[in-house]
């Protein structure tokens, strides 16, 4: 009896440690710096503190200026030199004001779908993230050669959960502005369409714990952006819930924008009685706040997201001296 107790003890402590090495936790972040060149110590601090957390990796969620620096080929390479300094993959999705608001004056007068050639050469060359440590992407490029314009576009799979990154801006995800701009925004819409189509095939298929999706817009600022005909994000919308409603495992939305810590339910079902409470939105801080989030993701609970705010008091503009 007592060698059963013994053996019983080391088999719950061996599926005790098995759940917690599932288990694991990355960092999101995003719309920073915006204030330069005041806001590269802040951060730096910022990229030292997720160092130390040792996460899995990060995301950064686009806009790595604010829509009045210029979008100089200069500060690309700023912004990838900052990239290797997180000691983790680092894993970018392409924000707003690195190129559909370049043809700003302030921000140089360029022409935008130049701008986002420039970004697919500068970040997006090969298979491999961003970060000390890459890691290997499967880009939406080489999974549908029919969309290979769209190398931005990638997925990796994580302890049963895939990771979806998207390239939907904000300025209304382009489709505004001139008929160039909205040309080019219903290519990519196309794809953008097909890739959350593949991800929630992907998941099912292989029957993982839950899908993480991680772009810069913020989609949710009016309910009318799900509804408008003039809406960039009224098919993505419209997508994600249905697919959401049908897959009914977790799934967990990450974008910027907004500049403003969220955390929140914001899809309804398809009919609009119920909140679609498997899918969860986190929004990140950015702009004045240089702060950033870690997420838990914990795959043998049934809802399987912790969200820890990342805060570093010496990053606060208010504080006291």
């Amino acid at each position: 009896m007592k060698l059963q107790k013994i053996l019983l003890t080391c088999l719950v402590t061996i599926f005790s440690q098995a759940c917690i090495a599932q288990a694991f936790k990355f960092v999101a972040l995003g719309d920073m710096p915006y204030s330069i060149p005041d806001d590269y110590s802040r951060y730096e601090r910022l990229i030292s503190a997720v160092n130390r957390t040792k996460p899995s990796f990060a995301l950064f969620i686009g806009d790595t200026k604010s829509g009045s620096t210029p979008c100089s080929d200069e500060y690309n390479l700023i912004v990838k030199n900052y990239f290797k300094q997180f000691n983790m993959p680092l894993i970018y999705s392409i924000g707003d004001n690195e190129w559909t608001d370049c043809h700003r004056t302030l921000a140089g007068s360029y022409d935008p779908l130049e701008r986002l050639e420039n970004l697919r050469v500068t970040f997006f060359s090969n298979n491999k993230s961003q970060g000390k440590q890459p890691i290997t992407l499967h880009r939406q490029a080489d999974v549908m050669p029919q969309y290979s314009q769209y190398v931005e576009n990638a997925y990796w799979v994580k302890n049963d959960f895939i990771f979806i990154n998207v390239h939907i801006p904000g300025s209304n995800n382009n489709f505004e502005r001139n008929n160039e701009a909205i040309n080019e925004y219903r290519h990519r819409n196309e794809a953008n369409l097909a890739w959350i189509d593949y991800a929630f095939k992907f998941a099912g298929k292989n029957n993982l714990h839950g899908i993480i999706f991680f772009y810069q817009a913020d989609m949710f600022y009016s309910p009318l952006q799900a509804t408008e005909l003039s809406s960039g994000y009224r098919d993505t919308l419209n997508s994600l819930t249905r697919h959401a409603e049908a897959f009914e495992k977790p799934v967990l939305l990450i974008h910027g924008d907004s500049h403003r810590l969220k955390i929140d339910q914001p899809l309804k079902t398809i009919d609009k009685g119920f909140v679609l409470e498997n899918v969860i939105r986190l929004q990140v801080m950015g702009e004045d706040q240089v702060q950033a989030v870690e997420v838990g993701v914990y795959p043998s609970s049934e809802q399987p997201f912790t969200f820890n705010p990342l805060i570093l008091k010496s990053n606060s503009l208010y504080r006291k001296n």
